[in-house]
């Protein structure tokens, strides 16, 4: 059975101090507020920025099967190289039918997700953040 990784976006303070790290490398890049003899210096500080921020931007795709999620909304990438990105506010209604999940948008659409060949217990955590976090059951 496979896993699927769960990140809460919400509870990871150190991914958002690597942000701040990051633009701050970038900010010196471009201003150059200090005096070195080599100018290149500036250049390295700037591409190490990118680099950061190219490295937390990049954690979606780390693992096959990822779902990433905070009180605004989820993205789900299971068997898919994209995934699908959702807000919470717009889904009415989870269903969880053995190996398949179905959410059902206010504007009447259905998403599918084919939950085969993932470990059950993942399957249990993944409806247990739908259930919490959608508007039919925090109205």
């Amino acid at each position: 059975m496979k896993r699927i990784h769960f990140d809460n976006l919400g509870k990871k303070n150190y991914w958002i101090l690597l942000i701040i790290l990051s633009l701050i490398f970038i900010f010196i890049g471009l201003i150059e507020p200090f005096e070195f003899e080599n100018k290149k210096i500036y250049k390295y500080i700037s591409s190490c920025g990118f680099f950061l921020q190219a490295l937390y931007f990049s954690k979606l795709f780390w693992y096959k099967n990822t779902v990433q999620w905070n009180d605004k909304g989820i993205v789900i990438r299971i068997k898919s190289f994209l995934g699908k990105s959702l807000r919470f506010d717009e889904i009415k209604a989870t269903e969880l039918n053995g190996k398949e999940m179905t959410l059902k948008k206010i504007d009447g659409r259905k998403i599918l997700l084919d939950l085969n060949e993932i470990a059950e217990s993942d399957i249990q955590k993944l409806n247990e953040i739908m259930i919490k976090n959608t508007i039919a059951n925090n109205v």
